[in-house]
């Protein structure tokens, strides 16, 4: 009996110490709401880097994203404009390269100064005969066609009636035709400043180059010599040939001083740096 009741005592003591033991711990400084276990710690009661840095966030992703994209945009305005001002300036030259065309295509230009063209003996003068070239002077290639006034004529004009309606790559072909057909013609040396002038407009300034080059080189007497010399400047300038430019003006200045060249000339070299 009494070993009976030392038993049942020990498991009446027992009961509270083991129910207790099942009761979690609850921290009393924690709001209500608060999870356990506490921030800062893990769930096996060890503390965890307070630190650490948290994970990027799909939100976080996505400004990202949108900020490249503006940056991105913004390049790509910056190379529009680019654009649009080289563009700009181009379409000016073009425009100015028309507008020169036409007021020396208005100003009757295509019949000037025949009676001071080359030909095949030289130059002719005012009485039209013509005057031998000077000692060392080139003269234009010989050709096999023979000379046929009436129609050199008709062909030189239809080809200035191509510049007329603006027609430059069929007015570039039938001037190089012409001096290819008839090299000796009275009209010779207009068509080869002239094939110059059409090659500009169509911004050919390789093209536009050789041709006004050739015009002194071929006819060194003729009436056109200043002007395409100038204009010869012109074409180098353009092309980044600022000496060379400068080099040519000073010539025209020079050689033909009484010349409208000479006076656009002396404007332009100021102009240049």
């Amino acid at each position: 009996m009494r070993t009976c009741r030392r038993a049942l005592t020990v498991l009446v003591l027992s009961l509270p110490l083991a129910a207790w033991a099942e009761v979690p711990v609850v921290d009393n400084n924690a709001g209500y709401g608060s999870s356990y276990p506490p921030a800062g710690y893990g769930t096996s009661g060890t503390s965890v880097a307070i630190g650490a840095a948290a994970p990027v966030t799909a939100q976080g992703m996505l400004f990202n994203q949108l900020q490249q994209m503006q940056e991105e945009i913004a390049q790509l305005r910056g190379m529009l404009e680019e654009q649009q001002n080289e563009i700009q300036r181009l379409k000016q030259e073009s425009l100015e390269r028309y507008q020169d065309l036409d007021r020396r295509v208005s100003g009757g230009a295509a019949g000037a100064a025949i009676g001071q063209n080359s030909s095949a003996a030289g130059v002719i003068n005012a009485s039209g005969t013509p005057t031998p070239p000077a000692a060392g002077q080139a003269q234009a290639p010989a050709s096999n066609e023979p000379a046929d006034p009436a129609k050199e004529k008709l062909f030189y004009e239809a080809a200035f009636d191509l510049i007329k309606v603006k027609d430059f790559d069929k007015a570039s072909q039938a001037f190089a035709a012409f001096l290819r057909k008839y090299p000796n013609s009275q009209y010779a040396g207009n068509a080869q400043y002239w094939l110059g002038e059409v090659n500009l407009a169509k911004g050919d300034l390789q093209g536009a180059g050789q041709a006004f080059a050739r015009v002194s080189q071929t006819y060194p007497s003729h009436a056109k010599v200043p002007d395409s010399l100038f204009k010869l400047a012109d074409v180098e300038q353009r092309l980044g040939n600022s000496d060379k430019a400068k080099g040519i003006l000073q010539q025209v200045i020079a050689q033909y001083p009484g010349s409208s060249a000479a006076q656009l000339a002396q404007r332009d070299l100021q102009r240049l740096p």
